[in-house]
Formats: C-alpha cells, structure tokens, sequence
C-alpha cells in the first residue's frame, strides 16, 4: 500500500471519529461537568468547577446533590417511565407500518421505486413545527378528524383527541416513519430473493419463506430503523408540548422546564446525563451482540 493509500485511509477512518469528538464527546463533558455544580444566580447559573483563589491555590468543587435529587423526586422517574413506553410503543406502530411499505419499495419496479422513495421524503420538505401544528388542526375538537367522522355519523359528539396521549403517538409516529422505512428499504433492497424462490420452489409457504428467510436477513435493518425512531422519540420535546396534555410528562419536557424555567442547569445536565446513559449503554451491549454473533458465524 502506497503513502497516498495510506494517508486516505486515515482520513477516512479518522474524520467520523474528530466529529464524533468535536460534536459528541466535548459537548457531552460539559454537560456532564456541569451536572456536578451547585445553581446560583449568576451567569452562568451554575458554580465552576475548580475555584481559583487570589494566592493561586485551587479547590475542587464537586456536589453530588443533583443526581440524589432526582433519585429522591418521583416526578423525573415517571418522566423517565414515561418517554420509555412512549417511544417504545411508539417504535412498534413504525415497524408495524413501515416494514409492508418498504418491503413494498424494494419489491416495485425501479422506475415506480424512485416515485415511492420521493413520496416518503417528501414530508421533510415542510417544517417538522408546521406538520405538528397541522396535526394539532386534524385533532382538535373541530377539527378535520372529527368533521368527517360525524358527517359519516360514526360518532355522535366530537372525541377529546388532542392533549392525549393517543396524539403523542400520532405525532411520533407519523413524523419518524421515513426513519423506519429507509434503513428497511436500503437492507430489503440488497436480499438476495432467489433464496425466497428457491424456498418456494423445495415446497416452502409464503409465510415460511417470509419468516426463515426474508425477516433473518432484515434483521440489520429491523435494529437500524428501531434505534433511529427509538433514540430521537425518547428525548422528543416538541410533539408532547403541542399534542400532549399534563400526563404527558417525557424527559425532554423535563429538561426544558429544569433549563428554562427553573434555570436549574446542574440537575437538568444530570437529567441529559442519566438519559444518555439510559440511551448510549444499551446500543453499546447491542453492538456487542452483534460483533459476538458476527464472529461465530465467520
């Protein structure tokens, strides 16, 4: 391998890991830093970390205060709890809807494939904030949904859809389902589906080919979408605050309250650390499995 080779493989393996330190790992440490300092009312609103005297000695200044304060309030715990079960069950419904779809992609000719692709994009084109507020509109007591369902007399009086939970799940789902259908597509794409045939050809059901052999191979897939919806619902902010009502309480209206409101930036960094952790660890065990289960298949 020539120096040149050498150099671009470097830069290759290189820069993710400068991004991921530059955008990831010191952000990261100042918040974590900052999750063991005392809130004052100051600016920043919080103590330094190291306290310079005039004679040029130092003293550290670690309070562990913030994290015990969240282990004591059971409201950050049912936050917790909460965007849990929000995002998991949330997941579901978008694995549910957006493995048929794009299973349906990767099977439709190339040319109507592409029309497809565009058509699952194409949400990304308007404002995340304006296609809240669109379902905010559809939800609402007179709004579309309930218009059409008591002109075709189903219900009698408008239901109470907006500022529930169901709504929260309407918002999440609808707005990650691209995240769930992409890395499906992009894994269902490249199968190879003469194993499928082959299977049907020894005799085997659609069902059977379906479960020995297409969902297997779609399993990176499966775990990429998941992580993707997963991840970004756990810490969603906007669509509890707009569709959600006072029960929806998730961690990241938490955080917004301890930043903003409360201007209590040490226990809201160590709310952002616990949820990192909650999120980072389990994706890490994860990568494990995988890398374990790679090898002995090798």
């Amino acid at each position: 391998m020539s120096s040149g080779d050498k150099l671009w493989r470097s830069l290759a393996i290189g820069i993710p890991y400068v991004w991921l330190a530059v955008f990831f790992c010191v952000p990261f440490l100042i918040v974590f830093k900052i999750s063991f300092a005392d809130p004052i009312i100051a600016q920043p609103p919080f103590t330094a970390l190291i306290d310079w005297s005039q004679n040029g000695l130092s003293r550290v200044q670690v309070t562990f205060d913030n994290y015990l304060f969240l282990f004591e309030d059971n409201l950050f715990a049912i936050s917790y709890l909460k965007s849990i079960w929000i995002a998991g069950f949330s997941t579901f419904w978008c694995l549910i809807i957006g493995y048929p779809m794009a299973y349906a992609i990767a099977r439709a000719a190339p040319n109507l494939r592409t029309i497809l692709l565009l058509l699952v994009i194409l949400p990304f084109w308007t404002s995340f904030l304006l296609r809240v507020y669109a379902w905010m509109g559809m939800l609402s007591t007179h709004g579309l949904v309930n218009n059409l369902l008591l002109a075709i007399g189903v219900i009698d009086e408008p239901l109470k859809m907006i500022y529930t939970d169901t709504a929260v799940y309407l918002g999440i789902v609808y707005s990650y389902l691209p995240f769930m259908i992409l890395p499906l597509y992009a894994n269902l794409e490249r199968l190879d589906y003469t194993l499928v045939e082959a299977a049907s050809d020894l005799g085997a059901s659609s069902y059977r080919s379906f479960v020995d052999i297409t969902l297997p191979m779609s399993w990176p897939g499966i775990v990429a979408g998941c992580l993707l919806v997963f991840i970004p619902a756990m810490g969603e902010y906007v669509i509890p605050a707009m569709l959600g009502g006072p029960d929806s309480l998730m961690i990241g209206r938490q955080l917004f309250n301890e930043f903003y409101d409360n201007r209590d930036w040490p226990v809201a960094s160590a709310v952002a650390t616990i949820l990192l952790v909650l999120l980072v660890v389990p994706m890490m065990l994860l990568n494990r499995y995988q890398s374990a289960d790679l090898e002995q298949r090798q």
